[in-house]
């Protein structure tokens, strides 16, 4: 990750201040700056901490991860699209540590059946393996209908 810099035209404009004085801040500590040749570079950080502003913390731990997924399931009637979606938005609302947002849409003129499902990969997974052996043909949980995903 590299740190946002300024240059000391950069600060001065920023700050509403004349260039000189910006030096002047620099020469005398108030405010840190990198020489590179024969130019200074003022860092975000550097900078906020001089005009009092506070940088953003980050969360500890690793980045979050979303998954966002679409499963359009095909030859889905009324009271298979109802069993479905009543599956589906109970396991969905299964684990509070890892929720899922899931919208589900039937449209019964084309016989399809729609899931929307956000949230963490695992989960997401989890979930996508429970319909995928919902509608496996073999398995016959939802009859013929429904097995065309």
């Amino acid at each position: 990750m590299t740190e946002e810099m300024y240059s000391v035209e950069q600060v001065a404009d920023l700050l509403g201040l004349h260039v000189r004085t910006v030096r002047g801040y620099i020469r005398s500590g108030r405010l840190t700056a990198v020489r590179i040749g024969k130019q200074y570079r003022i860092a975000r950080t550097d900078l906020d901490a001089l005009t009092g502003r506070a940088a953003p913390e980050r969360p500890a731990g690793p980045a979050a991860v979303e998954v966002s997924s679409i499963v359009q399931v095909d030859g889905v009637d009324r009271a298979a699209a109802d069993r479905l979606s009543t599956l589906v938005l109970a396991a969905a609302g299964g684990d509070a540590r890892h929720p899922l947002r899931v919208q589900t849409v039937h449209d019964e003129e084309r016989h399809r059946m729609k899931f929307v499902v956000l949230g963490g990969a695992a989960a997401t997974a989890d979930l996508l393996h429970l319909l995928d052996s919902v509608l496996d043909p073999d398995a016959g949980l939802l009859g013929e209908e429904a097995g065309n995903a």
